[in-house]
């Protein structure tokens, strides 16, 4: 596989104007849950007065996040300077009536029409068109559509920064280009951006509403989609998961349905048909954040198959890239931890951390101290893991799954059984929140209880290690001892360095079962076959001569 970054398309259409809201319509909105708090240290908004109606105004006019500003600082100077003049050259109409002259390509069209296509915009365009928007809402408070697409850019931003204040001014911001234009009156981009925003805070459930209300209302709106697929992941609901991918698929064929289908391969166990999606994917990608997401993928599906050299080369190459996709970066660490490259693993964490400070990173360099017995080190990475939770969840971000399995191995498994059982209750239904349940029921003295759950992960989630290591040692513990056997060996087949701490613990647990247990059978290998009677020792059969 060709791992080289591809360069974009010289025949590619110059950027158009993106309306996703105009030609669209909904039903009736649904009561959207109170807006979450904004941290207040900004610089001096833009265009504050059209914001005074918002329980925050400053929040919706400030500038990307100190933690990303150092990546984007260039192109932030020369960019959002600029912004704000391709953009009117988009949106403007000549007063004598002639058809505006097309727009030259800058940040903001090019971010615009990233958006047209479902694909990822780079940081700097989405950065621009941030700033963009800002300024234009701050004179234009009635504008529907830019309201919408500023929260909607809010919620990426949010995504790709890992800071979760970024979805309380999305909020604010759909919520008043709702206010400005209903969903019933055909504003269904800010819906959309709502089923997305709760996506990112890990609310399926209501994830799914927001979509499942577009998608009554306008079946053919691809944009919808890809949210309704997070949200049924989300839930366990494989069936609606499959028919949502094929629908996305049959509506907006190409890059972003590739890769749709090969997550959904992943997922289903079927390795080979996501290798095949994620290299059309990539052969067919045109920008370079496109290509790095696709990249990122293969690296994916490379680490899932055991294979971290590969996975190694994947990540990389998404680097190179786009510099600026840092899970890449951590995507890389936790592949050379598994090639015992722990120096350099501990280095990418370490520079993805500061540009994507995201909580499951904190537990996997946690975790590689740990294994190397850097005891104060794998501390501070917890603790600044639960200070990441607690700041998140005040964002209104569910963290439960993350939380819970943490607490099962590295705090309180009592208290990870009471939040995973929560979450099963409010039909987060998915393999991780099966697996983390019953795992933690199996560390708080339960494995009877964690049979189940640990089961359906394996049987739903694909060729997952550590799904299989769960249930393998769930099952030694009730002394199925040939099943435990058979999940370890498979754990260690699929990806022997699934993680630092519990790789070798399946190993080991897989070399206790190659003797007999203290209280088993004394041999647990089958008795040998009786060997065949010899000819002359039978007894003569009655009546015979």
């Amino acid at each position: 596989m060709d791992v080289m970054p591809q360069q974009p398309d010289p025949s590619s259409p110059p950027p158009l104007e993106v309306s996703t809201s105009s030609a669209l319509s909904a039903p009736p909105t649904p009561p959207t849950p109170p807006a979450s708090s904004a941290p207040s240290a900004f610089v001096t908004p833009v265009g504050a007065s059209a914001l005074s109606s918002l329980a925050d105004p400053a929040s919706l006019a400030e500038p990307p996040p100190l933690s990303l500003r150092s990546t984007l600082r260039r192109a932030a100077l020369g960019v959002v300077a600029g912004a704000v003049l391709v953009t009117g050259a988009v949106v403007a109409v000549p007063e004598d009536g002639k058809k505006a002259s097309p727009p030259v390509p800058g940040p903001v069209s090019r971010a615009l029409r990233a958006s047209a296509a479902g694909t990822p915009a780079s940081l700097s365009d989405l950065t621009a068109l941030i700033g963009d928007r800002q300024q234009w809402v701050g004179t234009h408070p009635s504008d529907a559509r830019s309201w919408a697409l500023l929260g909607t850019a809010y919620v990426e931003w949010g995504r790709r920064s890992a800071d979760a204040a970024y979805y309380g001014r999305a909020e604010q911001a759909l919520k008043r280009s709702l206010n400005v234009r209903p969903g019933e009156n055909g504003n269904t981009a800010a819906l959309v951006g709502l089923a997305e925003l709760a996506d990112a805070r890990h609310d399926f459930a209501a994830a799914r509403k927001w979509g499942e209300t577009v998608r009554a209302r306008e079946p053919k709106q691809w944009a919808v989609y890809p949210a309704l697929i997070d949200a049924y992941g989300g839930l366990g609901d494989h069936k609606a998961v499959n028919t949502a991918v094929e629908r996305f698929t049959a509506l907006r064929a190409g890059v972003p349905a590739l890769m749709q289908k090969a997550r959904m391969h992943l997922d289903r166990g079927r390795p080979e048909d996501a290798l095949a999606g994620a290299k059309a994917a990539a052969d067919r990608a045109t920008t370079p954040a496109q290509k790095a997401e696709c990249l990122h993928l293969l690296g994916e599906l490379a680490w899932e198959r055991g294979e971290p050299e590969e996975a190694v080369a994947q990540f990389g190459a998404a680097l190179r890239t786009d510099r600026s996709h840092h899970a890449s970066r951590a995507g890389r660490a936790r592949a050379l931890v598994a090639l015992g490259r722990t120096d350099e693993a501990r280095r990418d964490y370490r520079a993805a951390l500061a540009q994507l400070p995201r909580p499951e990173y904190l537990l996997e360099l946690g975790e590689l101290y740990e294994s190397l017995g850097l005891d104060a080190e794998a501390d501070e990475q917890y603790a600044q893991l639960r200070r990441a939770l607690t700041r998140d969840e005040g964002q209104g971000v569910d963290h439960a799954l993350l939380r819970g399995r943490f607490e099962a191995d590295h705090g309180d498994p009592a208290a990870a059984v009471e939040l995973l059982d929560a979450e099963w209750a409010r039909s987060h239904r998915s393999a991780a929140v099966a697996d983390a349940l019953g795992w933690a029921l199996h560390r708080s003295g339960a494995p009877a209880a964690a049979l189940e759950y640990a089961a359906q992960a394996v049987d739903t989630g694909g060729q997952n290690a550590s799904y299989a290591y769960h249930l393998g040692v769930i099952q030694k513990a009730l002394r199925e001892y040939g099943p435990a056997r058979r999940n370890l060996e498979a754990a260690l087949h699929t990806n022997p360095g699934f993680s630092p701490l519990a790789g070798p613990a399946a190993q080991e647990a897989l070399d206790d079962l190659t003797y007999p247990p203290p209280d088993g059978p004394p041999d647990m290998r089958p008795l040998p076959e009786p060997e065949p009677e010899r000819p002359e020792a039978r007894e003569p059969a009655p009546g015979s001569p």
